[in-house]
């Protein structure tokens, strides 16, 4: 997918874009499932609140199929070329969760 002319302008104004059904309702299933098995895994990249549920799961594309093939998603890398004007990598990648009403602040 490539931006259109209307998204480079709204980008290069607000500093972000807010593209809603980007990714389909399976898709984004998916994606919740191995969340969901990445905050159950025992790893040190995961951190958890004091209650012991999942904040924050670092280099989840290193160990977890799902969010390999999202890090290197056609549909999220193209556009971030198209907006920096060359190739990217991977720097940094976490996937983040907030415990409902017992989450910290962030």
């Amino acid at each position: 997918m490539m931006l259109d002319g209307n998204q480079l302008e709204q980008f290069h104004e607000d500093g972000f874009l807010f593209l809603p059904d980007y990714f389909s309702s399976t898709e984004s299933s998916t994606l919740l499932r191995e969340a969901s098995k990445v905050y159950a895994m025992g790893r040190t990249e995961v951190v958890r609140e004091k209650s012991g549920a999942a904040r924050t799961a670092f280099a989840a594309h290193t160990y977890n199929e799902g969010f390999r093939l999202l890090g290197a998603h056609p549909r999220l890398i193209k556009p971030v070329m198209q907006l920096l004007g060359e190739e990217v990598y991977m720097h940094q990648y976490k996937v983040n969760a907030k415990a409902a009403f017992d989450g910290e602040v962030w």
